[in-house]
């Protein structure tokens, strides 16, 4: 009995609480996550390992320094009516990889979606959040679209190739 409960208590403590949204006024788009990397909720940013492609993707789209302050460039991409967030609230872990993903309570979708009436289009950083995204009964009232993974672990496609499969945030209109 006891060593049942060690390992409930050693579980407990590998789960990690995600991230809260970021959302402005009016958002347009949002842009889901499966769930923060360990650097990510170091620093408490999206996308906080500099190896990511997101935020050099954000600057050849909307030339946001990568290198500004995080709250910065938040605002400036909200300012784009962007928001982000994650498809997973919480989940027990080891490391960063999506794979080692275990146990995941998903974040309220419905609800979120909801509060975004000038929603235009929902995207899915990668095929991981596409297959948590699958997993829930979600309603949405505009297109989802699955995008290259920005993370430095997807060497499928070059920069490049990702901003150029990104472009949809910025023009709204898939292809």
């Amino acid at each position: 009995m006891l060593q049942k409960k060690d390992t409930i208590s050693v579980n407990a403590q590998s789960c990690t609480a995600g991230l809260p949204p970021v959302q402005g006024q009016f958002t347009e788009v949002v842009i889901l996550g499966s769930f923060p990397s360990r650097q990510s909720l170091l620093h408490q940013e999206y996308y906080g390992n500099p190896r990511n492609h997101f935020w050099k993707i954000v600057e050849a789209l909307f030339q946001i320094d990568p290198h500004l302050p995080y709250r910065i460039r938040t605002s400036r991409l909200t300012d784009h009516r962007i928001a982000l967030w994650d498809v997973i609230s919480t989940c027990c872990r080891q490391g960063s990889a999506d794979a080692r993903i275990r146990a995941p309570v998903f974040n309220d979708l419905n609800g979120f979606f909801g509060s975004c009436p000038s929603l235009r289009l929902v995207v899915l950083n990668g095929s991981s959040a596409g297959r948590y995204f699958a997993m829930l009964d979600t309603l949405v009232p505009v297109p989802v679209v699955v995008l290259p993974s920005t993370s430095p672990a997807n060497t499928r496609f070059t920069l490049s190739e990702k901003v150029r499969r990104w472009e949809i945030i910025r023009t709204r209109e898939i292809h």
